[in-house]
């Protein structure tokens, strides 16, 4: 099956244009990363901004996943899947690591209370956004420690809008195969993400 590598935008790559941009890449192509980056973008920055929740991060993000593509364009490997999912993914990593880091930061030191009196009307309060991070930081780091089969699937089926069909067929694996592995890793996000019972509950019973 021949798949193109489309975007949610209509924006379009087919296999062989995405694995020629992927070879000058290698050879140190800059117009190569430039061309990349004006098909692939906005996908990095909407998973980045889906994860992060954070505007001010997402260029941030957005520079550090194509440095990487720059610098190590062999790390990519055509046999696991599109540059577009791996890109995908690799942009979802660096957005948990900035969750995480955001998290730490937290924990480290105290709030700084003078953005209490600049907030506009509606806007979330400072109570609101933290949990909102901390539930993307849940859900995210759970889809991160997803074994790498089955993180790919959902990966596919959650970013980029594939079916388990698609994703098969992307992939190069069985649909039942596709469809098991789909089926296994949202048991396990649903089991991760599941409310833990108390400590006390637990030393009491």
């Amino acid at each position: 099956m021949d798949h193109t590598d489309t975007e949610t935008d209509g924006t379009s790559l087919p296999p062989a244009a995405g694995a020629e941009l992927h070879r000058r890449l290698v050879y140190g192509d800059a117009a190569a990363l430039a061309e990349t980056y004006a098909v692939y973008g906005g996908l990095v920055r909407r998973i980045a901004l889906r994860v992060t929740r954070s505007p001010a991060a997402v260029e941030d993000i957005a520079q550090e996943v194509f440095t990487e593509l720059w610098s190590r364009p062999y790390a990519y490997d055509a046999r696991r899947g599109s540059l577009r999912t791996w890109l995908s993914m690799l942009a979802h990593r660096r957005a948990v690591d900035w969750v995480r880091h955001e998290a730490r930061h937290r924990k480290a030191g105290p709030a700084d209370d003078s953005a209490l009196h600049t907030l506009p009307d509606g806007a979330p309060g400072p109570d609101e956004t933290v949990m909102d991070r901390e539930r993307s930081l849940l859900l995210h780091s759970a889809l991160a420690e997803l074994p790498p089969p089955q993180r790919e699937v959902v990966h596919l089926a959650y970013f980029a809008g594939r079916t388990y069909r698609e994703a098969a067929a992307e992939l190069g694996i069985p649909e039942g195969t596709a469809k098991t592995r789909l089926r296994t890793a949202l048991r396990r996000l649903a089991e991760t993400l599941a409310d833990p019972p108390e400590p006390s509950l637990e030393r009491g019973a």
